[in-house]
């Protein structure tokens, strides 16, 4: 079995968690001090999972080339799904870089923030972890079609 296949499931549970946990972490203030801890672990996690994730689905699909695996339209849609997983990783990594940020300025102070920087955090965080969710279910089902797709 593809090592792909086993290490994505990684990725499509840390990815959605960093996501709702940035989420929560940026408009509810007072939960800060309790999910801190949290939501800076999967900032670091869920973007590892997703490197993981892409690089070995890369290995994956390069295999498939070289054994001639791959019909014109599988490829395509390959293609697509690998496009899809890239634009992933980078939304997952952004999102948890600011998350991290946001965690380290405000960990002892949950107020520490002015407002308007308390506010451009939750909209940044809200835009990343809508995107990441949003690119992650299309990775998600271009693969799937990809594996169970009939072309």
């Amino acid at each position: 079995m593809p090592v792909h296949v086993l290490v994505l499931h990684a990725a499509v549970i840390f990815v959605p968690l960093l996501a709702l946990g940035a989420v929560v972490y940026a408009l509810a203030a007072p939960l800060r001090s309790r999910i801190g801890w949290a939501v800076g672990l999967l900032a670091v996690t869920a973007p590892v999972a997703a490197l993981i994730t892409m690089l070995s689905g890369t290995e994956f699909y390069n295999r498939l080339l070289s054994e001639e695996r791959v019909s014109p339209a599988g490829k395509e849609i390959l293609d697509g799904h690998m496009a899809n997983g890239t634009l992933t990783f980078w939304l997952t990594l952004g999102l948890g870089v600011v998350a991290l940020l946001m965690v380290a300025l405000t960990f002892r102070d949950p107020r520490a923030l002015p407002k308007a920087a308390d506010l451009g955090f939750a909209v940044v965080l809200v835009v990343l972890a809508a995107l990441s969710g949003y690119y992650l279910y299309r990775t998600g089902d271009s693969g799937a079609t990809a594996v169970w797709g009939t072309y």
